[in-house]
């Protein structure tokens, strides 16, 4: 049998915090930015959590 392959895109946009929960980058932040107030556009730079019910496919799809 093969060795299983990771989702490279997901494998570059997810990381495993030490608990084992994932983190993701927040969208709608790449462009359009002159419309978005400042205070929306910092809260936009933090990470957050992946939801429960996403976690299991995206930790199959990274592989970890």
């Amino acid at each position: 049998m093969p060795k299983m392959k990771s989702n490279r895109g997901a494998a570059k946009r997810f990381r495993v915090t030490a608990s084992g929960k994932v983190k993701r980058h927040s969208n709608f932040h790449s462009h359009i930015l002159t419309k978005k107030s400042t205070k929306r556009k910092r809260n936009l730079r933090k990470e957050s959590i992946v939801s429960a019910a996403d976690t299991p496919r995206v930790k199959r799809m990274i592989l970890k």
